[in-house]
């Protein structure tokens, strides 16, 4: 059985340059490439205790790899608690300009000048704040997707949507423009980043605007659900259907959720992932319903 490997008490759950630790003499290079730690970046290891998470990967470049840098854009929203980002994901920082670094490999460094209230220190990292970072996600490309981060960190409910419309209109120079188109077209309130897919895809197409997260009540003003988007004088109803939804424990649910919209009168048309790959037919589908007369 091979010897169980040395973890320093100091080093156990860390972050650590892997060359200070060998200059201090608390790990021999041997010991260093030991299943004890794992490499996140060059000369950057972890604790393998530790579950090298984005956030994990964040801490590492912005405070352990790269001094002085400041988490920005995707990295920056998984920092203030928005699923933007998944472990492998490069992590995102800002540098001040005349930084010289070069490039890393799984780090997208960007060199900007931020101003003083735009970079805050939350739970001991360097990161933009929340207007900030909303901005920076509303600069993303292709323009869908920077909706998309936008939504996702406005559920959040750490910057609202008039705020960062407010902010975006302050906004001068390179990307200004698609920042603050992007901001009209958010609106914080889909659920998941497939919701807000499906959204655009009907704002785009010849259709009456709907209504995003409608509460639907029965005749007698009482609760019947919450529907993705809807045409209230239709009474039909738009709702992604993600993959959870075919959960055991989740179709008893969503079976007496539908019958209780249906007794309400109401219509509903499930969209799923595939069907957000084809848009003309999708399209084609919810203009049927809607031309279809509905119930009394």
């Amino acid at each position: 059985m091979p010897p169980a490997p040395i973890r320093p008490a100091r080093l156990h759950g860390r972050v650590f340059r892997g060359s200070a630790v060998l200059r201090e003499g608390w790990l021999t290079r041997g010991q260093l490439r030991s299943s004890a730690w794992q490499r996140v970046f060059p000369d950057v290891y972890a604790c393998s205790t530790l579950d090298v998470t984005h956030r994990v990967r964040t801490v590492a470049a912005v405070r352990v790899l790269l001094p002085g840098a400041v988490a920005s854009g995707h990295s920056a929203g998984v920092w203030w608690g928005a699923d933007l980002a998944g472990p492998d994901d490069v992590v995102d920082c800002t540098l001040p300009p005349g930084a010289h670094h070069g490039g890393i490999d799984g780090v997208r460094l960007r060199r900007r000048r931020l101003a003083p209230e735009d970079v805050v220190t939350w739970w001991g990292l360097a990161v933009t704040s929340p207007v900030r970072t909303v901005l920076d996600l509303a600069a993303l490309r292709p323009p869908d997707e920077a909706v998309v981060a936008v939504d996702r960190f406005l559920r959040l409910g750490r910057v609202s949507l008039a705020d960062a419309r407010a902010a975006g209109e302050r906004l001068v120079g390179r990307d200004c423009r698609l920042v603050r188109s992007a901001l009209a077209r958010a609106d914080g309130l889909a659920e998941s980043p497939q919701e807000t897919r499906l959204r655009l895809i009907l704002h785009a197409a010849p259709l009456p605007r709907p209504v995003a997260q409608y509460v639907v009540l029965d005749a007698g003003g009482r609760f019947v659900a919450r529907v993705d988007l809807a045409w209230p004088e239709h009474r039909l109803a738009v709702e992604y259907e993600g993959t959870w939804h075919g959960q055991p424990q989740q179709v008893a649910r969503d079976r007496a959720r539908l019958n209780r919209l249906t007794a309400a009168g109401w219509r509903v048309v499930f969209v799923t992932a595939a069907d957000l790959h084809r848009e003309a037919e999708l399209v084609a589908r919810i203009c049927a319903a809607l031309g279809a007369p509905r119930s009394a």
